[in-house]
């Protein structure tokens, strides 16, 4: 199976799970997004590692994962989203040490936050890509910085705010045109989020 690059777009707040982003994944040759829901620590630590500006006065999580990494000598040299089940995206963390490779299971969202400390690439499978990327048709008024995002990522103290708990929405009673429709309706406003509830939806059908 054929390996596609991606890049990492940004992150954007759930609007309908309270704590939850959304993390926005670009194919590198192709137009295609792939968003992936996280947890709020997660977020953080990714968008702290993307703002390079940011530096937090103790070592999170993934921090000590890599000086720990670094003190033994093992380097990162890539990551990848090896399989979707269920909505659920798994992910392999491609290490070496001693010019040994060594393969580690690993939630994507603690991959990517590796990935962006280590400069590792991030790839996944073409046909992971092609059942759960959406698709945006070419727009020349849209930039790779959207204002959404830089507020989030230059930000990281509005990680975790309260706001309202809007109930996750069913779409097991729509058709699968009704269902294409509102995913085209969703990308249009960037609710990725919710874009990724109802891709699940139509990947369960068409599966």
């Amino acid at each position: 199976m054929s390996l596609v690059k991606l890049s990492i777009k940004g992150i954007s707040y759930s609007q309908t799970q309270n704590g939850a982003y959304a993390l926005i994944l670009n194919e590198v040759d192709g137009e295609r997004k792939l968003p992936i829901v996280i947890g709020a620590f997660e977020a953080q630590s990714i968008a702290i590692a993307l703002e390079k500006e940011i530096k937090p006065p103790r070592p999170l999580t993934h921090d000590l994962f890599k000086n720990f990494a670094e003190r033994f000598d093992i380097v990162v040299k890539q990551v990848i989203i090896h399989k979707l089940v269920d909505g659920v995206f798994y992910s392999s963390i491609i290490c070496e040490r001693d010019k040994i490779e060594e393969i580690i299971d690993a939630r994507t969202s603690d991959a990517i936050a590796l990935a962006i400390r280590f400069n590792a690439p991030i790839f996944t499978y073409k046909n992971i890509l092609d059942k759960a990327g959406i698709f945006l048709k070419a727009n020349p008024l849209e930039t790779d910085t959207p204002n959404e995002m830089d507020d989030i990522l230059s930000n990281p103290e509005t990680f975790g705010s309260t706001e309202s708990n809007e109930s996750g929405s069913t779409y097991s009673n729509h058709t699968l045109q009704e269902l294409n429709e509102l995913l085209e309706q969703a990308v249009e406003h960037e609710d990725y989020e919710k874009a990724a509830k109802i891709r699940d939806e139509i990947s369960k059908r068409e599966s």
